[in-house]
């Protein structure tokens, strides 16, 4: 969604900073990316000189959504098909700047067997930068953003676009929010999606040590629940290392400034939580986590607690992990091969096979 006001302003004065490319924003620049791709992307933005959203009932308004179809793409036969949920201050313009390139590079050397795909916005305002808050992709007071993504988005696709019915054909891959939303909705929705993979992904919002620090290392004999939401200043990581994110920011539009019931709410929403919630059992789900150990908002501390907990239910969980990492777009490439050779056997029985070299 393309920024406005004061917001848009502010997100250009922040570019240098945030040093995040321009989405493409005409026409001719989407066919020349096109041009580039063995497979092609189709529009279903106002990015490209016209106006073609989808209608959201769930949210009440129109929604940017671009859908990637592979090389070889025959529309009589049916394909898998993978949701890719951006991330925190991001909409759907990310994936065309940084994520289509290598999955279609991939999916045209025979790495990743040909996948139907899709991107859609889950920002809250439209401003992809670290201004934007994220709706995590949940029903919440910011609108019924778990509705609009498993069922506008959802049905829209399944009745233009031939995708495999088995579940287990349907995968759930998000980049940092977005990572923890393919957590979420997988867990809640096991007849609709059987595989989650996460890069960064926030898997234990309620996350702190036996000291009550954010911050902290994970260690299984010192470990605690965040119950205090009532700090909307409590720094929770930086962008780029100058771009303070603060709880407030996170939590405020989806459940309210200081809201009491904020722990409440978002234990049930919490993938740590819900592996117990739900009765998550060996064999139900294929999850895979890729994450950094040096992550500016301690998303290590969060996933290694998970692991820890879905280790004690016996369930197996594919890993990635750059030690050295941080929380940015250069460390996510580096964990993206293993995301894909771990992603592409799980595809390769719902796929048609190998499309012919362009």
């Amino acid at each position: 969604m393309r920024t406005t006001g004061w917001g848009a302003l502010l997100c250009l004065l922040l570019a240098p900073l945030a040093a995040r490319a321009h989405p493409l924003r005409t026409r001719h620049d989407l066919d020349r990316l096109n041009r580039r791709l063995h497979g092609r992307v189709v529009d279903y933005t106002r990015n490209h000189g016209a106006d073609r959203r989808l209608w959201s009932p769930a949210l009440g308004q129109k929604r940017d959504l671009y859908v990637y179809l592979p090389p070889g793409f025959d529309p009589r036969r049916q394909y898998p098909i993978v949701l890719f949920l951006h991330g925190y201050a991001q909409d759907e313009s990310i994936f065309l700047n940084a994520v289509v390139k290598p999955l279609d590079r991939a999916i045209a050397e025979g790495r990743v067997p040909p996948a139907i795909i899709a991107a859609p916005d889950g920002s809250l305002s439209g401003l992809n930068c670290v201004l934007s808050a994220g709706s995590f992709f949940l029903n919440s007071k910011a609108g019924n953003f778990e509705d609009y993504l498993v069922g506008d988005v959802w049905n829209f696709l399944v009745s233009h676009y031939p995708i495999r019915p088995e579940p287990e054909a349907h995968v759930l891959f998000g980049v940092s929010m977005g990572g923890g939303a393919a957590f979420n909705l997988a867990i809640k929705r096991p007849e609709q999606f059987r595989v989650a993979v996460g890069i960064f992904p926030p898997l234990n919002l309620r996350w702190e040590d036996c000291h009550g620090r954010y911050m902290a290392d994970f260690d299984p004999a010192c470990w605690g629940w965040r119950t205090d939401f009532s700090r909307p200043h409590s720094v929770v990581g930086r962008f780029y290392g100058v771009i303070t994110i603060r709880l407030g920011q996170v939590i405020g539009p989806l459940y309210g400034r200081r809201n009491p019931d904020a722990a409440r709410l978002l234990s049930a929403e919490n993938p740590i939580e819900m592996l117990e919630l739900y009765d998550v059992r060996p064999g139900q789900l294929e999850m895979y986590v890729a994450y950094a150990g040096r992550d500016q908002f301690n998303i290590d501390a969060q996933v290694e607690s998970f692991l820890h907990v879905a280790k004690q239910r016996g369930l197996e969980v594919g890993v990635g992990h750059e030690p050295a990492g941080h929380h940015d777009r250069p460390t996510a490439l580096k964990l993206l091969p293993g995301v894909l050779d771990w992603l592409a056997p799980r595809l390769a029985p719902y796929s048609p096979g190998l499309a012919p070299p362009r």
